[in-house]
């Protein structure tokens, strides 16, 4: 990993996130769905299959990509703060890759089931999506999302300490942190949640680009201060 990577890993992840957030709300109707019978739901996905399983599948490659990012953001700053959220950011897309995974492995055989003609066949798959979204999506691929991207975010603030950015890069990130970590409270359904972890969300996407801008700028800058220094050490000296 180098920082050219490291910058360009942010903005993919960026991207690739809302990209595949806007187009599943175009075609499945997410997250807002998730809020409807089972039935619905399935039926729902049915209707839209390919798409939707591609799309969900864009959006854990997307999360997957936190773990290079969080290794080389890493190699920016050797503080306690750093080391410790290298392993933070990578739990982070471990478990969204595993909340997000169940879309296109395990949906579609619920799905299908679901839609039997066998009435034990169709309820045994409406419980199984109910806990699998209950225990992989709410519990790991969002609870446990949430508070670890909140984390990742909020220690590579305090490792970075200004180092590479400005006060307002740091308010802008400390305050989409805030707001993603709100997210937890979501199965208390209370009405402002929803809304400020979506909004957190777009924060950290812009975030992230203006953060890939700062590294790049941060490199070019450290690359000419060396060129610099190599230049006056190579230069002959007269007398």
């Amino acid at each position: 990993m180098n920082n050219r990577l490291t910058a360009i890993l942010l903005i993919a992840a960026a991207v690739l996130t809302n990209a595949a957030f806007t187009v599943l709300g175009m075609v499945f109707n997410y997250p807002d769905v998730l809020g409807e019978p089972v039935d619905d739901i399935l039926a729902a996905f049915r209707a839209s299959q390919t798409a939707v399983i591609g799309w969900f599948t864009v959006m854990a490659v997307s999360a997957a990509l936190l773990v290079p990012i969080a290794i080389g953001v890493g190699r920016l700053s050797t503080r306690r703060a750093m080391r410790i959220a290298v392993p933070v950011g990578i739990g982070a897309a471990v478990v969204q890759v595993i909340g997000l995974a169940r879309w296109p492995l395990l949906v579609p055989g619920f799905a299908a089931d679901a839609a039997s003609s066998d009435p034990a066949t169709a309820a045994a798959a409406r419980d199984s999506f109910l806990l699998a979204h209950r225990i992989l999506g709410t519990v790991v691929g969002e609870t446990l999302g949430y508070l670890l991207t909140a984390a990742w975010t909020l220690l590579v603030l305090i490792a970075l300490d200004r180092t590479i950015a400005p006060r307002w890069f740091t308010a802008l990130g400390a305050v989409s942190a805030v707001l993603i970590l709100a997210g937890v409270l979501d199965p208390l359904k209370l009405p402002v949640v929803g809304i400020a972890n979506f909004i957190g969300y777009v924060m950290w996407s812009v975030w992230l680009v203006i953060f890939a801008i700062l590294i790049l700028r941060h490199s070019r800058s450290r690359a000419a201060t060396t060129n610099s220094a190599l230049s006056g050490a190579t230069r002959p000296v007269t007398s």
